[in-house]
């Protein structure tokens, strides 16, 4: 239990940090997804899981940083059962492999425009699962996905809607990567936010 909490928590916050990233990068992005929840939520409550099926414009935002920002880049490491061949390539049994989902994600044979943040791409289209793998795919896909795309997007959700969002100054918020198995930002994440004037009203004792 420990693992799974571990592992969950880890990757979940991960994505949550290069979501904001992305969006303080496309203020335009980050305003129609805050439009959106404005629309559906409205500013009588905070933002809740039942109302994530109603914000399709911000699963696509979900989608396309699980898309540039994998959490688990190379996935988890798998092992072939029997010999079998890929891509004209002879794998024995018991041969270690490595999926590279960064490297497919961003593969401009497969995505238009592949290294731009665009969460319109998945406006009306059904993702095959051999292209987006943020969470593996198969038998041996992680079993916290459904889960863990709740927790982000309530989580997101509820930071788009109760705070507005800058950057700390004109530039750029650095997309590096750093080094690690869920691959954090090189540079943590730095930003200006305001709680929005509602939600001083919805949190209890108006704190």
């Amino acid at each position: 239990m420990q693992v799974l909490l571990l592992a969950g928590t880890d990757t979940s916050s991960v994505t949550v940090e290069w979501a904001l990233s992305a969006l303080l990068n496309n203020p335009e992005v980050l305003k129609k997804a805050r439009a959106e929840i404005d629309y559906v939520v409205g500013k009588n409550r905070v933002l809740e899981e039942s109302d994530l099926s109603k914000l399709p414009y911000l699963h696509n935002v979900i989608q396309e940083t699980f898309r540039l920002f994998p959490p688990a880049p190379l996935l988890v490491p798998h092992e072939s059962s029997d010999a079998c061949t890929i891509g004209g390539f002879n794998v024995p049994s018991g041969t270690m492999l490595l999926v590279n989902a960064w490297e497919i994600h961003r593969d401009p044979k497969v995505w238009d425009d592949a290294t731009s943040f665009k969460p319109e791409r998945f406006e009306g289209v059904k993702v095959e699962p051999s292209k987006l793998m943020p969470f593996g795919i198969g038998r041996r896909s992680c079993p916290g996905a459904g889960l863990a795309q709740r927790v982000v997007g309530v989580a997101l959700g509820s930071l788009i809607q109760c705070f507005e969002w800058e950057r700390v100054g004109p530039e750029e918020v650095d997309l590096t990567e750093g080094v690690g198995l869920t691959m954090p930002k090189a540079v943590p994440l730095e930003a200006r936010c305001k709680a929005h004037d509602f939600v001083h009203n919805v949190l209890p004792n108006g704190a």
